[in-house]
């Protein structure tokens, strides 16, 4: 049996870019530590630092649009992650 699996996704030019944006505005490594000790502490992001985040990232329109479109307020990780994913599925934007 052969490991070289193909798939029948079409992947984006620009997938996982989002994902990088994302890496980046978490990449303080102190946050696990903070989110293990006091939860409510989570490091979290704004709505501001994602658009401007994806702007600087030179990201596509969609994907700057679906990033300028978050409701205001802070995120955690997986929220954003959750939020941003469901926006993706809901303007029919291929996240794979």
């Amino acid at each position: 049996m052969s490991s070289d699996v193909q798939s029948n996704i079409k992947r984006s030019e620009h997938f996982g870019e989002l994902q990088k944006v994302v890496d980046a505005l978490f990449a303080d490594d102190e946050a696990p530590y903070l989110a293990q000790v006091d939860p409510e502490a989570a490091f979290r992001v704004s709505r501001l630092q994602v658009v401007l985040a994806a702007e600087a990232a030179d990201l596509p329109d969609d994907l700057q649009r679906i990033a300028s479109l978050l409701p205001p307020g802070e995120y955690t990780r997986q929220q954003l992650t959750d939020q941003l994913n469901a926006m993706l599925h809901a303007a029919e934007i291929p996240c794979k």
